[in-house]
């Protein structure tokens, strides 16, 4: 790997570390390129190059990450959520939500609901201690 291309991989994972940190927060692509030490044009193409989405639908696939785990694990309303992983409306929460995951949040939930803990899990709390 050449030092333009690891120097240009460092820029993107600092950009994508920082979306990570703060994916609930508003990003815009003019902020995440001042992190990256580079134009918004270069960081749009050079951040889909490196990671083969754009930032916007990067960013939007951890915030609906983060609002799976809150379905399953909090009884929060799906409005809330929403707000809480940093959609600005319920009908895009939703829309992207679907996109993503292929059903709705409501479905989601539902179907995840009651799911029991992987026996991994279980099998190393219920373990004699020696």
């Amino acid at each position: 790997m050449s030092r333009a291309v690891e120097v240009t991989n460092r820029l993107m994972l600092r950009a994508r570390d920082a979306m990570d940190r703060a994916y609930a927060q508003p990003l815009d692509i003019p902020a995440l390129a001042r992190i990256a030490h580079v134009s918004e044009a270069h960081f749009t193409r050079t951040f889909r190059a490196t990671f083969g989405e754009t930032p916007h639908r990067y960013l939007q696939r951890r915030r609906v990450e983060r609002a799976m785990f809150l379905l399953r694990e909090t009884d929060h309303s799906i409005t809330d959520i929403c707000f809480e992983v940093g959609f600005g409306s319920p009908g895009t929460f939703s829309r992207t939500f679907s996109a993503i995951t292929g059903r709705s949040p409501r479905a989601y939930r539902k179907e995840t609901a009651g799911l029991p803990v992987p026996t991994c899990f279980t099998m190393a709390w219920t373990r004699p201690s020696d």
